[in-house]
């Protein structure tokens, strides 16, 4: 049953103390606050819960994400975000320890990866990883098809088609997956980000909480409230980014909860 839009009968977010919040469409777009973002925020804290900013723009490390939340106002720390880009390079470790990777992707994400010791090599390879490059070119184009038709293992951080912007939607990594496909006729072996388990079970780990007494909030069907709803969570969507209400009554996947946006949670906190 698809839920009533900005109601919770049954005070289910009275238990929940932690929010895993999604950052494009969710609680921001570009660089202006979603109206009741801030309140909301603040609201969570009085309320003696801890939030957090998950997403899956891999575009962006957690320290540029930290400096973009800083100009518009809000201080916050580099724990308090957590990134595909994250989970990605955790996965790495775990299945393809000390492997050369061919990363497709922008300086930002590069610098993350070598940060955290993944060891990138663009001449030979081992693991290709795709993320949302907003650097892309054709040579890079030409060059991770090559490798992906060669047969390397292919990963990727995350699966959206679109990411959000205050001037509309610009292609995302799935876009990019769409593009390799054509040429190589392989989509990627495994992808982190929203909605699988890989990213949500890295949160739940880092973090510390537990999936049921933690809510997944996103304005996506397929990636925030599936993450959230198949993997243990609450998955709550706010209609502020690119879902519309309209577009619940022919999902697959029912959230637990709908609201206008994250300024409607705050009396239920």
């Amino acid at each position: 049953m698809i839920p009533i839009v900005n109601t919770d009968q049954e005070g289910i977010l009275k238990n929940i103390t932690c929010f895993a919040l999604d950052m494009d469409g969710t609680i921001y777009l570009g660089e202006q606050w979603i109206d009741g973002a801030r309140e909301f925020l603040r609201a969570v804290e009085n309320a003696g819960k801890k939030y957090v900013f998950l997403t899956n723009n891999s575009s962006k490390n957690p320290r540029a994400y930290v400096e973009k939340l800083g100009r518009m106002g809000l201080e916050t720390g580099e724990k308090q975000i957590v990134t595909s880009g994250q989970a990605t390079i955790a996965y790495l470790k775990r299945n393809f320890p000390g492997k050369r990777v061919y990363l497709l992707g922008n300086e930002l994400l590069k610098e993350e990866f070598e940060e955290e010791g993944i060891l990138l090599d663009e001449s030979a390879p081992e693991v290709v990883t795709v993320g949302f490059d907003t650097s892309l070119t054709y040579d890079k184009m030409c060059r991770v098809c090559d490798l992906v038709r060669e047969g390397l293992p292919y990963i990727s951080t995350h699966p959206d088609y679109n990411c959000p912007t205050e001037k509309g939607f610009i292609p995302d990594a799935g876009a990019i997956h769409a593009f390799i496909h054509a040429s190589a006729f392989r989509y990627p072996d495994h992808i982190i980000g929203k909605p699988n388990g890989d990213i949500m079970d890295y949160l739940a780990e880092r973090e510390r909480v537990s999936k049921e007494e933690t809510a997944m909030v996103g304005d996506r069907i397929y990636t925030d409230v599936a993450a959230g709803v198949n993997n243990g969570y609450t998955g709550i969507l706010v209609l502020s980014g690119e879902t519309k209400e309209e577009d619940v009554k022919v999902s697959e996947i029912i959230p637990h909860f709908i609201f206008s946006s994250v300024k409607e949670m705050i009396p239920f906190l």
